[in-house]
């Protein structure tokens, strides 16, 4: 089977994702069309018209016959330093594929803000650059499209995949990019015991199992799976490797040196976190550490500044031929405090602010339009593709076991649900922008889009228990005897004791979470029920929620990319992270020796904590349909297991409570800083949300260019 070109942490397996790898690609469902949409200003309160084609292609554009460069880089080709453009780029160069795209000026500088240099802000850089991809979402994710892999196909039974990589890539410091560069990051960091890096979830069949990979030569690598692995290229796909994802390769002519197995002098703390070869291979911070990305860091200075400069042998052109990036420099400075960051955006001190980074929300919008004069920031707003907003959820495996029995029951979830009042939130929190909802997954999700079925489908789910109705929450608690047995006012558990709803959140939670939360508690204490709001140190809270010893979460929100499946987390219990937790990590365990180990242990105090899924409940029932959907190779029955899933939801649910899905995020440009795409140029207005699918990165920022550069070098 040929799915070709564009048809298309740590250590320790007990905490390790059971989410199976990858998927087949269905670009009949991108949005490719030219025709003008909309303003074709995205929002924007003044600047120049901006192109109104909309989407990207999803066929390979051929690269041109001959290829340019930035002048800064011509010099030192002309002086020797530097091989000519066609020496440094591969044979067939990635051509941008997306049709908001003109011919750029090269020159200037842009200047960005972070609100630190600790490894979670670090990543958000990262997320700026998308040159490590193995393979390419566009279309916000509709669409795949190759990376670094130039073309890919599999097996009938898509159990082993073969990746065929551009000839002639090279790293930012000139030497050869190979497969030898992927089987190094596999043989000596995550099949070697001493590294904590593990198999992620794109190299694991569903059986959970670790993939076998073979380089047959230094451009071809070979995927082998022990069962069907359908969601592949869809993993491939997500996150910036050896960014927020999966790590995938890394430079072996310069880390060897660090490595004991290459060098015996080599550090023997080498795998720590303060050890030469982690402190040497994140290319964010040490500048010597060569990238794929368009742009390297040439200067970093801890919790002051990091500068990236353009990387000389990025693989990218646009149409033209013109070796991206156009910009030749990002200034990322560290702003401690958010609202030192909205004073800078306003004083006119940045020139771009992705706005979920810098913890900008609707409530600046205001502010950063009465100073755009001064700021010349112009406003966009793309969707976040959100499928709940600022949400709720209950630990289905609260350690009390009273309290669990009650979360557990369908109508007492169900109730509150209908008890919450989202047309407010709508109103005071996401100013009328969004859908109330019930709460799903991500809204942009390939089984939303791809019928008639599916769209009925998700607003089943959306619209199952989002009306607000008091009265119907109070009668649904009667029918379960919760109710007020002594006649203080507060409703008790159906024996009499007393019942309190712990709504557990992140202390550092953002605002939106925070007033949400406010809300909550009011609505239900309206209809009698006794609510505290807990906040948890973050440091604390993971060990803390798997354990059972938390009863709600309330500082988070679901933003899943392409499909249910690749990230099926939300969906399904298999991970401990979520609402679920002693749950998912028994899914982890399943079919290895560790599920038959601490049988007579309480699940509480099991190492991990974990714990069976009632027989023929809800999550067993999600279990069987999971590890059906995720080895079928038949796009559209995958479809049909993740609606069944869905209807579980339907039935069993609220699992998780939203308030207003796909609100947006606000994207702040310069006005002079071009190919910076508005809302109407997006295949389906933006795609935000989600880690997985990289923003701004699958929107290619090597290719957004100064009309004046001079006056931003």
């Amino acid at each position: 089977m040929d799915t070709t070109c564009a048809k298309t942490s740590r250590r320790g397996f007990l905490y390790g994702s059971a989410v199976a790898a990858g998927s087949v690609v269905l670009a009949a469902c991108s949005g490719s069309s030219n025709a003008p949409q909309g303003s074709g200003n995205g929002g924007q309160s003044s600047g120049t018209p901006a192109s109104k084609a909309k989407g990207s292609e999803t066929e390979p554009i051929a690269p041109p016959s001959s290829f340019s460069e930035s002048p800064l880089l011509a010099e030192q080709v002309k002086a020797g330093k530097l091989p000519a453009v066609e020496e440094r780029l591969p044979e067939k160069p990635y051509v941008v594929p997306h049709k908001w795209i003109e011919k750029g000026k090269y020159g200037g500088s842009i200047r960005l803000m972070i609100p630190s240099t600790s490894d979670g802000d670090v990543r958000q850089m990262k997320q700026y650059m998308y040159g490590h991809s193995l393979l390419r979402f566009v279309n916000d994710s509709l669409d795949i499209v190759p990376g670094l892999v130039e073309s890919w196909e599999s097996n009938e039974e898509q159990s082993e995949w073969t990746l065929h990589f551009r000839k002639g890539l090279k790293w930012s410091d000139g030497k050869p990019w190979t497969t030898a560069d992927i089987m190094f990051w596999w043989n000596d960091m995550v099949l070697n015991e001493e590294h904590t890096e593990i198999p992620p979830d794109e190299c694991k069949a569903a059986n959970g199992k670790p993939a076998t990979l073979k380089a047959t030569d230094e451009v071809t690598l070979v995927m082998t799976f022990e069962t069907p692995a359908p969601l592949t290229p869809d993993r491939l796909a997500g996150y910036t490797k050896r960014g927020n994802g999966s790590t995938w390769m890394e430079p072996k002519h310069y880390l060897q040196q660090f490595h004991p197995t290459y060098n015996k002098s080599a550090s023997k703390e080498w795998a720590s976190l303060g050890g030469a070869f982690e402190t040497k291979r994140n290319h964010a911070r040490n500048p010597d550490c060569p990238t794929m990305t368009g742009w390297r860091v040439t200067s970093y200075r801890d919790s002051q500044q990091v500068v990236w400069e353009r990387n000389p042998f990025y693989w990218v052109v646009d149409r033209e031929g013109q070796q991206l990036p156009y910009v030749d420099k990002l200034t990322y400075t560290v702003v401690g405090e958010p609202q030192v960051g909205k004073l800078q955006a306003q004083q006119g001190k940045l020139d771009y602010v992705h706005g979920p980074f810098a913890g900008f929300g609707l409530a600046d919008i205001s502010g950063l339009r009465q100073t755009e004069k001064q700021s010349n920031l112009v406003l966009r707003m793309w969707d976040t593709g959100s499928g709940t907003g600022s949400m709720f959820f209950f630990n289905q495996d609260a350690k009390d076991p009273k309290l669990r029995e009650l979360i557990r029951e369908p109508k007492f979830r169900q109730a509150l649900s209908h008890a919450f009042n989202r047309p407010d939130v709508k109103k005071s929190i996401y100013y009328t922008l969004g859908d109330p909802t019930t709460g799903t997954m991500g809204v942009k999700t390939i089984e939303y889009v791809v019928s008639d079925e599916g769209r009925s489908v998700y607003e089943s789910w959306r619209d199952s228990y989002v009306k607000y109705d008091p009265e119907l929450a109070k009668s649904m608690l009667d029918e379960l005897g919760v109710v007020d047995k002594n006649g203080d006012g507060k409703r008790e558990f159906a024996d009499g004791s007393p019942l309190t709803i712990w709504m557990d959140y992140q202390s550092n939670a953002a605002p939106d979470h925070i007033a949400k939360n406010d809300q909550l508690k009011r609505d239900w204490e309206a209809i009698g029920l006794t609510v505290k709001l807990n906040p948890i140190p973050a440091d604390g809270w993971d060990p803390r929620w798997q354990s059972g010893q938390l009863v709600s979460h309330c500082s988070w929100e679901v933003s899943s990319a392409r499909d249910h499946l690749t990230q099926a987390a939300w969906l399904v219990p298999v991970e401990p992270a979520r609402w679920a937790p002693l749950q998912g990590q028994w899914y982890n365990v399943r079919g290895t020796p560790a599920e038959k180990e601490q049988a007579d242990v309480d699940p509480y105090k099991r190492t991990p904590p974990r714990a069976a899924p009632e027989p023929g409940g809800p999550v067993e029932q999600l279990w069987k349909l999971y590890d059906q959907a995720k080895v079928e190779v038949d796009a559209t029955k995958r479809h049909r297991f993740v609606w069944d899933m869905i209807k579980i939801h339907i039935e069993h649910g609220p699992f998780f409570m939203g308030s207003v899905a796909n609100p947006p995020a606000l994207i702040l440009a310069h006005r002079d800083l071009k190919n910076v795409p508005d809302k109407e140029n997006l295949a389906q207005g933006g795609l935000v949300g989600p880690w997985q699918h990289p923003s701004p990165a699958v929107y290619d920022p090597e290719a957004y260019f100064w009309t004046n550069p001079e006056q931003h070098a």
